[in-house]
């Protein structure tokens, strides 16, 4: 009779084989059943944010003109200076003072405007009052195109109700006129017309 220990041996040997093959085909159905339950991925897409508008810079003001004369190195000529430019670049730009030049009477840091006259005193002038100021502004008969009104334009030569109204509505769609030419871009005005109102506009904003 043989021990039972030995017996148990004998059956493990014998069903070895069965057993393992039994165990390799439970870890594979396993195995496919994950891989066949698995979930499709998801597609994720992205949308990026449209553009951002930017706001259009605001227009700056073209170069102003004014006329120089009087105490200056160089004095009665035309100076072309940045829009916001003040009496003393003016003086400057005409070469400075003179020695006989009398600064008291000058308003170093007044701001000047486009067709202003510069002048400096010298010291022996007495044909004019102290108190009067360095430049002086030419504003007869001036329209600042830039923000003047309907009844201001229609001061203008040969600019009825109707030409009035275009501009200053170009100007509230396209912002300031920032030199004369742009005012071309209006309709019913033509190289004539701005040539006719040039001597009476300014694109200085008031």
């Amino acid at each position: 009779m043989g021990l039972p220990g030995s017996r148990n041996g004998s059956l493990w040997e014998r069903y070895r084989s069965l057993l393992t093959a039994v165990l390799i085909l439970a870890i594979a159905s396993g195995t496919a059943v994950f891989l066949f339950r698995r979930p499709e991925p998801v597609a994720i897409t992205i949308i990026p944010p449209g553009p951002t508008a930017t706001p259009l810079p605001s227009p700056t003001p073209g170069p102003i003109t004014v006329y120089v004369t009087g105490a200056v190195a160089r004095p009665q000529i035309m100076v072309s200076l940045p829009y916001g430019s003040r009496a003393i670049d003016a003086i400057e730009a005409a070469g400075g003072f003179t020695a006989d030049a009398d600064r008291v009477r000058v308003n170093q840091a007044q701001l000047l405007r486009d067709g202003d006259q510069v002048h400096v005193f010298a010291l022996q002038e007495t044909n004019a009052a102290p108190e009067i100021v360095l430049a002086t502004p030419s504003d007869s008969g001036i329209v600042y195109v830039n923000s003047a009104s309907q009844a201001e334009l229609e001061s203008l030569p040969r600019v009825g109700p109707e030409l009035a109204r275009r501009i200053i509505a170009y100007r509230e769609e396209h912002g300031l006129f920032t030199t004369l030419d742009d005012l071309l871009a209006v309709s019913g005005i033509g190289p004539s017309l701005l040539e006719a109102i040039t001597p009476f506009i300014s694109l200085e904003v008031r």
